[in-house]
């Protein structure tokens, strides 16, 4: 049985501090806050439940592998989950807007091509089915197996791109904005592309086209919610690790990792306790090895961001509203900017976006509201990271990028502005940047490095490592953890 030292409580080092106790050893969880759950957070106001973090589930079958492999009880059994039906409703500026189903190809194809005009669904229906193409090419090395030594390999884009001949030349889409120009050929179309993945962190106008995969993962495996909001995923896993007997400490700041004979033997707390463990799983800043060379020539490093600037955040706005949620009424909206191009110019470019991309949640759930006669809505943007040309601590620029929040809102939701009690405003300063997700393609300029690192005893966990970003990665990468450090050089992937 070796002593395991975890370094925060987020969800992927929490995933990995549950299958690590299950495998045997003694884990130790140290969170610099009072809470666990990193990024599902929840704010509480009046009888309002508002999540602070991701809204929706995707790719569950991360989550309930966890639980299956740590336990007997099902993850069903410890939260309430329901597939949120229909997906989502886009409105595009130029008025139109459509409606798409769940997890059904042949109904998202059937809703594009009604709304927006003939061929729009049989492009769109094209173009899932290069991105399953792409999906089965990369699936296991970017999400199920840890990174590869050669990793270069991944620096191929798997999206099978179309060959199209313009102006005497040969052309082939290799970012999200081209995919968009190239095989989408309609703005809306494109907007849907463009803004899943600026709604992941990235410049689409400089992400690898195989961010396919995205809209891909999301309309094949559905959207999900969870009863009381996503705060409750983080309460079972928590749950989960205590009837592993994992051990937390609260209000637990690591300063530094201690390093013996050449591999990390624990951690330094502040104070100046020290924690002598077998192996240190870190959730938190690499910068707490200080001294240590984690990276070789030819390593995955970390960076400032893949487009080599400021991590983007996201900015909420919490509206408790008076009146019932109609019945009509759809859980998730994107009300879309007239000008994606702009919009990512602007959140990586360290300016605010006139028109942002807004994404509307409106959850039917009784748990997250006073009563029957309120509502819980959220509104949320992706924009340029906190620091830098931008400080999020500036009330007026809250208040101004708020305005624009709701002022777009109020197409998807109506009579917001005369419906609202008062509104609460979350931005990067609070909540913190939002990491992608590992892609293949552009030289392997979007990876995260590798989850074991070159200083023997210390793994990477959670959005900044591999496979990066977003909530199912984060699971994804306890699970390659756990399976490093129980399995060792033997250990092949994700089964």
């Amino acid at each position: 049985m070796a002593r395991i030292a975890v370094i925060g409580a987020g969800m992927g080092a929490m995933a990995a501090a549950a299958r690590l106790a299950v495998a045997g050893h003694r884990v130790t969880v140290y969170e610099r806050s009072a809470t666990y759950g990193g990024a599902l957070g929840a704010f509480e106001r009046d009888g309002f439940v508002f999540d602070t973090g991701p809204g929706l589930l995707h790719l569950p079958a991360v989550w309930r592998d966890l639980f299956l492999k740590t336990g007997k009880e099902p993850l069903e059994r410890c939260v309430g989950l329901t597939e949120v039906d229909p997906a989502s409703r886009h409105l595009f500026a130029d008025g139109s807007a459509v409606t798409l189903p769940n997890a059904s190809r042949a109904g998202i194809v059937s809703a594009l091509e009604s709304a927006l005009g003939a061929g729009a669904g049989e492009r769109w229906g094209d173009f899932l089915g290069r991105a399953r193409d792409a999906w089965d090419r990369s699936r296991r090395p970017l999400l199920e197996e840890p990174l590869w030594d050669d990793w270069q390999v991944l620096g191929r884009d798997p999206y099978p791109a179309l060959r199209q001949r313009r102006m005497l030349r040969t052309r082939q889409a290799a970012t999200v904005t081209e995919v968009g120009a190239l095989e989408l050929a309609d703005p809306r179309l494109a907007a849907l592309f463009e803004g899943c993945a600026l709604a992941y962190g990235l410049d689409p106008r400089r992400a690898p086209a195989s961010a396919a995969l995205l809209p891909y993962m999301e309309q094949t495996f559905g959207s999900w919610y969870v009863a009381g909001g996503m705060r409750e995923l983080a309460r079972a896993v928590y749950e989960r690790c205590l009837a592993r007997k994992v051990e937390f400490g609260f209000g637990s700041e690591v300063t530094s990792i201690v390093v013996r004979d050449g591999r990390a033997a624990g951690v330094e707390l502040a104070g100046g306790a020290v924690a002598e463990a077998d192996h240190v799983v870190a959730g938190a800043d690499t910068a707490l090895a200080a001294g240590q060379e984690l990276w070789e020539d030819g390593d995955v490093r970390p960076q400032g961001g893949p487009d080599a600037g400021q991590l983007p955040g996201r900015f909420a706005v919490l509206l408790g509203l008076s009146g019932a949620r109609p019945a009509s009424a759809v859980h998730r909206s994107v009300v879309h900017s007239p000008d994606t191009g702009a919009e990512a110019a602007a959140v990586f470019g360290g300016r605010l976006a006139e028109r942002p991309t807004v994404t509307v949640l409106r959850p039917d759930d009784p748990r997250i509201r006073p009563d029957d006669a309120h509502e819980a809505v959220t509104l949320t943007a992706t924009v340029t990271g906190h620091g830098g040309a931008v400080d999020w601590r500036d009330k007026a620029l809250r208040e101004r990028c708020a305005e624009a929040l709701i002022d777009a809102a109020g197409t998807a939701v109506e009579d917001l502005r005369a419906r609202a009690l008062w509104h609460e405003i979350l931005t990067p300063a609070e909540t913190g940047a939002v990491p992608a997700p590992s892609l293949a393609g552009l030289g392997g300029r979007y990876l995260h490095p590798a989850n074991s690192t070159r200083l023997p005893g210390l793994h990477l966990v959670g959005g900044h490592a591999h496979p990066g970003g977003g909530l199912a990665h984060a699971g994804m990468s306890g699970a390659l953890v756990a399976g490093l450090i129980v399995e060792g050089a033997d250990f092949r992937g994700s089964q």
